[in-house]
């Protein structure tokens, strides 16, 4: 890919059009690495399909990952016309979209075997969390990041979704985004043809901590000002649960209440 193309990647259209996103800086590269030999899931790229571009000052550490990346010296005005930063580290990663995310055109069947129960080797199975129009990519990320640490989780997003794979997204996630599945533009009516028993979360709902929250398929969490539409809830014979709290203020952060409940399902 010419670098006038890789530095378009910023951009979200560019990135459904060409396929890619872009990964900066040295942990984030690091993650990647130990995700593409871990092969974290089913469509994690090939090393030999991810260009790593990099300074002079990085040369000696890039190439002593032995990542099997395809590794490319850029000047290092050419970085600053690569990065996003105002302080460049000097290594960036060109990474393919997850074939089940790139494009905008996702088919629920998507769900590889890769992470069913008994691929995964654990006896907890595969829960779903559905975030419907989550705006801010400091949430997303955040969420990404509790999604990894107790696994087991899929990520479905609604149309009108942050873009996971913006630059912000992929910095807060710190790498967790190598780590979950993920799928994109999945309508509230489409997850009626896969899952038949939905939760979410409501000021008046039983409690959490109730045995009963684990017993569900997909965890419905709404956009930070207006929630899950009520329409869909009701179609869905959705269950309301609830994290109890002081009751001094009316809500949580998104980010906060999805860990909260991950947490919980995962004691």
């Amino acid at each position: 890919m010419k670098l006038d193309d890789v530095k378009k990647l910023h951009q979200k259209k560019y990135r459904g059009q060409f396929g890619f996103y872009l990964v900066e800086g040295e942990h984030l590269v690091l993650e990647l690495v130990k995700a593409v030999r871990a092969n974290a899931y089913s469509s994690a790229p090939s090393a030999e399909s991810i260009t790593l571009y990099i300074t002079d000052d990085f040369e000696q550490k890039a190439r002593a990952l032995d990542s099997g990346f395809t590794l490319v010296n850029v000047t290092q005005k050419q970085m600053s016309q690569l990065s996003d930063t105002k302080t460049p580290q000097g290594i960036i990663a060109c990474v393919p979209l997850p074939s089940s995310t790139a494009g905008a055109t996702n088919t629920l069947e998507q769900v590889s075997d890769k992470h069913s129960n008994q691929a995964l080797g654990h006896k907890d199975k595969q829960r779903y969390v559905y975030l419907h129009e989550v705006q801010d990519p400091g949430n997303l990320g955040t969420i990404l990041r509790t999604l990894a640490w107790f696994d087991n989780f899929s990520l479905l997003l609604s149309p009108n979704s942050v873009d996971p794979f913006n630059s912000k997204v992929v910095r807060s996630s710190m790498g967790a985004i190598f780590h979950v599945p993920i799928e994109l533009d999945v309508s509230l009516d489409a997850l009626q043809t896969r899952f038949s028993r939905f939760a979410y979360l409501d000021m008046a709902g039983e409690a959490v901590t109730a045995p009963s929250f684990s017993d569900f398929d997909c965890y419905l969490f709404g956009n930070e000002a207006r929630g899950v539409p009520k329409t869909a809830l009701s179609a869905f014979n959705a269950k309301a649960y609830t994290i109890a709290g002081s009751g001094k203020i009316d809500s949580l952060n998104l980010a906060s209440a999805v860990n909260m409940c991950v947490y919980e399902l995962s004691r």
